[in-house]
């Protein structure tokens, strides 16, 4: 059960309301809607992950289901399993991922790199030259910084979940998350 309640919609901005009608009923949104000031720009930034990363999708994913399994986030694994087969991400490597066997030879050197850098990320505010040489071999140096926004962007998120017992659910699917129907800054409501 979460320790919040969702918020009323009524309490909160019109603009922030009508933002957040674009969305399916996803209870982290509702979750994250508490705080009225920031959930836009949260949400914003998650879509410009899906739209505006030279990281490719797969890599994306391997990032995202490291950082559920490091930091425990049922919700975030029960999201991005889905996602990250549609991107390519095969079963025994999500397997591998999920018994936190990151140095596995059934891993590809480049998806061995990706995940080991994550998830010393995660475990810690440093990141041995080693593991930072390893990524350095497959990663330009845009996709290394957009590792790093991607895994504290589901740091963050999973935190959210993990703290507040946000219930799990698989809102979007298979498919790519809804967000690129959202309306941003500026654009046209429907």
């Amino acid at each position: 059960m979460p320790r919040l309640a969702n918020p009323d919609p009524a309490t909160l901005p019109a603009d922030v309301r009508e933002f957040l009608s674009f969305l399916p009923p996803d209870p982290l949104v509702k979750m994250l809607s508490h705080s009225a000031g920031t959930v836009r720009p949260f949400i914003e930034l998650a879509k410009a992950q899906f739209t505006s990363l030279e990281l490719p999708a797969r890599s994306r994913e391997l990032v995202i289901l490291t950082v559920a399994e490091y930091t425990d986030c049922a919700f975030v694994t029960a999201q991005h399993e889905p996602m990250a087969e549609a991107a390519g991400v095969d079963e025994a490597t999500r397997r591998l991922i999920a018994g936190r066997e990151l140095g596995s030879p059934g891993l590809s050197p480049y998806d061995r790199a990706l995940v080991r850098l994550t998830a010393e990320v995660v475990r810690g505010p440093r990141v041995s030259d080693e593991f930072f040489d390893e990524a350095r071999r497959f990663l330009s140096e845009r996709e290394i910084v957009e590792v790093l926004q991607v895994a504290g962007y589901y740091w963050s998120f999973s935190r959210v979940c993990t703290v507040l017992d946000v219930e799990i659910t698989k809102v979007y699917g298979a498919g790519e998350p809804l967000l690129t129907d959202a309306p941003g800054p500026g654009s046209a409501t429907r």
